[in-house]
């Protein structure tokens, strides 16, 4: 291996095609894809069994916003009219989500 082979994989990773990539990546279809959360539930339970909390609220917190995310862009948020539930499920979801961080991290004792 060569230096030119090493130099073309790393020209993979400019930040131009980094950053047209997770724009192009949706997350609405990840958090539904089977693999997907396949992967990540397995990930979570090895960083609960090692005790990697770091790992775990990663995890979690990225897994849930995903979903979250995703449930409200899929019901729709208008401002609009009296009361918009699907935002009110968003900041308490997000709350929620907030809170579980701040627990598993500051708060939790091994």
């Amino acid at each position: 291996m060569d230096m030119s082979a090493i130099a073309d994989f790393f020209r993979q990773f400019e930040t131009g095609r980094v950053l047209a990539m997770l724009q192009d990546m949706n997350a609405g279809a990840l958090i539904h894809n089977p693999y997907f959360l396949g992967s990540m539930g397995v990930l979570a339970l090895i960083a609960l069994l090692m005790h990697w909390r770091l790992l775990l609220v990663t995890i979690l917190s990225v897994t849930g916003f995903s979903w979250l995310l995703s449930y409200t862009l899929q019901k729709g948020t208008a401002l609009t009219g009296p009361s918009s539930d699907n935002l009110l499920v968003f900041v308490g979801g997000g709350a929620a989500i907030i809170m579980l961080v701040i627990y598993l991290l500051f708060i939790k004792t091994e």
